[in-house]
């Protein structure tokens, strides 16, 4: 994940990229954009890297952002669909597997 956002930094300097941990690691959601909120943000996107949709993406993160929403009423969440979803990323999977 920390290679992940190392890209995106890289590839968006102005937007500010942070990566956040459901369990066992910090920050947690909550801290991450507590963090992003205080520097001023008024947009924060979340993008869930998991390859499936399971019990964290399907259950966790959507009441995550609800709590996030109501602590933070003047900032816009938007909970984006798991990297898994994406063709892309299926694509890419499928074209490294057949390597």
């Amino acid at each position: 994940m920390d290679a992940v956002a190392a890209r995106a930094r890289a590839l968006a300097p102005d937007m500010p990229v942070v990566c956040a941990f459901l369990e066992l690691q910090e920050p947690t959601l909550a801290q991450a954009a507590a963090g992003l909120v205080a520097a001023g943000a008024t947009e924060l996107a979340v993008l869930p890297m998991f390859l499936g949709v399971g019990r964290h993406a399907r259950d966790d993160l959507p009441r995550l952002v609800a709590e996030l929403r109501e602590r933070h009423p003047a900032v816009a969440f938007r909970l984006q669909t798991s990297v898994g979803e994406d063709s892309r990323v299926v694509e890419l999977l499928a074209k490294i597997a057949v390597e």
